[in-house]
């Protein structure tokens, strides 16, 4: 999973920089080429790389519950 993920990062890159080589030479699909990489980063990348990163409950530190919350609370009245 983690080779995928650097590989799928290293095609958007390339594919930003055959954007933005693009756009400098005046190409009227620049801005096309471009907006894929942008839809291939948001939707295609991103998912996998969150799901990489917190599929093993690492996420739940960052979640709020009352204990949490009452913890911060107590903690902010001692100061």
């Amino acid at each position: 999973m983690k080779l995928a993920l650097k590989i799928m990062f290293v095609i958007f890159l390339v594919w930003m920089a055959a954007g933005i080589y693009l756009s400098n030479t005046g190409h009227e699909k620049a801005e096309i080429v471009m907006g894929l990489g942008v839809f291939y980063f948001s939707f295609l990348f991103m998912p996998f790389f969150i799901y990489y990163r917190y599929r093993d409950g690492k996420y739940k530190k960052y979640i709020l519950n009352d204990q949490k919350l009452r913890d911060a609370f107590n903690q902010q009245d001692k100061n």
